[in-house]
């Protein structure tokens, strides 16, 4: 007992669950989401192009399906299921998503307006020849460490020695725990002069970085419009870069004028197309432009081509604003440049990231380069044995031919061991005596073959030791100069740059910010016109006069239809208290048979939970008293200019007690509703004066009309004038209101029997 209590650990849940919460947030942050600043590449991504590196899959040979690729990188190294996998490889296959594309991607692979890559069954890849270069080429010279992998069966690289700043060139994406990255992409040439720059002054500032490196470099081009604010960017690692589409002028059809978008902001890749075109389709329907005739994508493999087409008196420089304003156009790139550097995560700067890098190639350089002096060295000492063995053939074949086995003629010739040794003569028993061969020259003269004794060969043979002096002569140069090292870098560098690279896309400028200046609205009567299923519309006056009867007439279909101003707004209450405020301008103004717009999508309205209760021209609900009546028969009037608020879109028109909802609401007629009646679910009816009911804000329940038993409720009102001798039908039979006795409020009524 007293040794099972040893092994209870006494700790705070919260410790635990703090300490938990923290390990996790970590692996994610190191093992999932965030890139390695020597590489630039995520864990996902380094796995896919180490395991198509040893599948053999360079940019000479033949494409293999990406089902194996991806199949073999998760049962290798990465565990974490498939879709991550086949994901990072689509993506680095895309040239409208990374500055330089990592895989060559064979198939479907997905398009900038955001359809979907084919499944992994359906698709091939193979390396890019830059990353057959400059990521996996110098694995096999010890320049990076190797850790075992998942299940330690096999063995992955900590990092690939890629040779240029890769987490500037492509960018980096990720969403981790508590934390994101956010890097844009940069031209390949510019980088790798900036890290020159570095490489010979590691004082240099920033600004003079970006003397090289003007900015950011979308695939998509499109124009940076905030250049000034770039230096504070590359010096903190993080803000907010704004990108423009470039938008073209050209001529069209019957002297319309065009708007062409040939190139998007980086952000609009993807659904970020669709949306640009349904903006501009309502820019049009709100009626916030009437230039736009027509919009229509032509985009193809050439590149983008999104045309607008204009009216002939069209004010394009406006246009251009109001897109740049009111849609995805014009859009912000947040820049935050976050990677893990010495195993922890941090946003870094431009000088910072360039440090980084710089420190790495050296330190893959350094690594390299003794790997072959290494190599070089044991290769000359193998040619220097052979070289030797060469003018002493003859006494090392008569040695061999006198030895037991291969370990006495190993044993003589690194030793001069001679004993149990036959030889021709004394003189070469003495001779033989005299070999000194180091282990490695002795067993590279065993395994000789007799071809290379051959005079040719022998030629070869000093000719190549010439060369690897000369290799001995240039790694150890290269090792113990900096100065050398320094230049072998760049070396690398420009040869990569001048191979891969390309001219910058995105122009980067100081643009003045785009401000639409609106039209003025002509203003004008219109009708407010809602059919019994929510669609609402606008007509002009003559349609209405035209349609009159149709529109009012008893069979029509039209639930709501007032006389408003195309500038006005339409207040609409609902059974909930709530009233909702649409813009008339917010509506289409189209023929009397044409399909409106649901409210829904105008107004916090929905019509799931709510019925509409009254609706009319918020002007006309201003100047008025309304009376608001609910089921439970709490009653109220309240004066319209409490509902005149200018900028809200939904308000509370009244409060409600529990399970109560709004009936109806009425413009109070002080001349003509002098009395009003009202009739319950269960046949109970109560008229009484109007001047009962008293004035209240709009915040209050108001008060009762009439004591219900149960859970009746009210059906319907009536109102009435003293002398009116109102009839109404009720069950079938006629019931003038006049037979219901005239008494006061909150009474309960009298039942009606018929």
């Amino acid at each position: 007992m007293n040794t099972d209590a040893k092994n209870i650990i006494d700790s705070e849940y919260s410790d635990i669950m703090q300490q938990s919460y923290i390990d996790y947030a970590m692996s994610v942050i190191i093992s999932r989401a965030i890139p390695d600043i020597r590489d630039g590449l995520k864990p996902v991504q380094r796995r896919t192009l180490y395991d198509m590196g040893e599948l053999g899959l360079r940019a000479d040979r033949p494409y293999r399906k990406c089902a194996r690729i991806v199949g073999d990188t998760m049962g290798k190294y990465h565990p974490h299921g498939d879709s991550s996998i086949y994901e990072s490889l689509v993506v680095m296959a895309q040239d409208f998503k990374k500055g330089k594309t990592l895989v060559d991607g064979h198939g479907n692979f997905g398009s900038i307006e955001g359809d979907g890559a084919a499944a992994m069954r359906y698709t091939e890849a193979r390396l890019e020849p830059i990353t057959e270069e400059a990521f996996l080429k110098d694995l096999d010279k010890n320049t990076v460490d190797f850790v075992p992998n998942f299940d330690e069966t096999e063995k992955e690289p900590e990092v690939l020695p890629v040779k240029i700043p890769n987490f500037l060139v492509n960018g980096s994406e990720g969403i981790a725990v508590g934390m994101a990255t956010s890097a844009p992409t940069h031209n390949l040439k510019e980088v790798v002069e900036a890290e020159k720059a570095y490489i010979n002054d590691p004082d240099i500032t920033t600004e003079g970085l970006m003397h090289y490196m003007k900015g950011p470099d979308f695939p998509t081009g499109g124009i940076i419009t905030n250049a000034s604010d770039l230096p504070v960017i590359y010096e903190t690692g993080a803000g907010k870069i704004k990108v423009r589409g470039r938008v073209v002028e050209e001529k069209g059809k019957n002297g319309h004028k065009l708007l062409v978008i040939t190139e998007i902001p980086y952000t609009m890749i993807g659904a970020g197309i669709g949306k640009f075109m349904s903006d501009v389709i309502d820019l049009v329907e709100s009626r916030k432009t009437t230039d736009i005739v027509d919009i229509s994508n032509q985009s193809s493999k050439e590149g983008i081509r999104i045309v607008i087409e204009c009216k002939r008196d069209a004010d394009l420089e406006n246009l251009k604003n109001l897109l740049y304003t009111k849609t995805k156009l014009e859009d912000t790139f947040g820049v935050n440049m976050l990677a893990v550097h010495d195993g922890r995560p941090e946003t870094m700067g431009l000088r910072a990231i360039f440090s980084a890098h710089t420190a790495f190639l050296y330190d893959l350089n350094t690594r390299k380069y003794t790997n072959l002096l290494e190599k070089e060295q044991e290769k000359s000492e193998i040619q220097e044995g052979l070289i030797k063995a060469t003018d002493l053939i003859d006494l090392i074949i008569e040695t061999l031919r006198g030895s037991k086995d291969r370990a006495m003629a190993m044993k003589c010739l690194t030793t001069g061991d001679t004993k149990g040794i036959r030889f021709k003569s004394k003189v070469s028993e003495k001779e033989a005596g005299g070999f000194n061969f180091t282990e490695k020259q002795a067993a590279a003269i065993l395994d000789m073959r007799l071809s290379k004794l051959i005079g040719l060969e022998l030629e070869a043979l000093l000719k190549e030791h010439d060369e690897t002096l000369k290799s001995i002569a240039r790694y150890k140069n290269l090792l113990e100069k900096p100065s050398a090292m320094k230049k072998e870098i760049c070396k690398d560098l420009d040869e990569i740059a001048s191979k891969y690279g390309r001219e910058r896309l995105t122009e980067i400028t100081d643009a003045v910010t785009a401000v639409f200046t609106e039209k003025p609205i002509e203003e004008m009567d219109v009708y407010f016109v809602m059919d019994r299923f929510g669609y609402a519309r606008t007509i002009d006056t003559a349609t209405f006069e035209r349609n009159k009867e149709a529109i009012e007439g008893d069979d029509a279909t039209f639930k709501s239809v007032f006389l408003t101003k195309n500038t006005g707004r339409v207040g609409i209450f609902t059974n909930t208290g709530m009233l909702h405020i649409i813009r008339v301008l917010d509506l289409p103004l189209t023929k009397l048979r044409d399909k409106g717009i649901p409210i829904d999508n105008l107004s916090k309205f929905d019509s799931t939970k709510e019925n509409f209760v009254y609706i009319d021209d918020l002007d006309s609900i201003v100047k008025s008293r309304l009376l608001f009546v609910s089921r439970k028969a709490m009653m109220k009037i309240v004066d319209g200019s409490e509902f005149d608020v200018a900028t809200k879109r939904t308000v509370a028109a009244t409060s409600l007690s529990g399970g109560d909802e709004l009936f109806k609401i009425k413009a109070y007629d002080e001349e003509n509703d002098r009395q009003i009646l009202l009739q319950t679910e269960g046949g109970f009816f109560i008229r009484f004066a109007m001047t009962e009911i008293p004035e209240k804000k709009k915040g209050a329940v108001g008060v009762r009309g009439m004591k219900l038993a149960g859970d009746d409720r009210i059906e319907e009102m009536y109102f009435m004038n003293f002398a009116d001798e109102r009839v109404i039908e009720y069950k079938g039979k006629e019931m003038p209101l006049t037979h219901v006795k005239l008494s006061k409020r909150d009474g309960k009524g009298t039942k009606v029997r018929v």
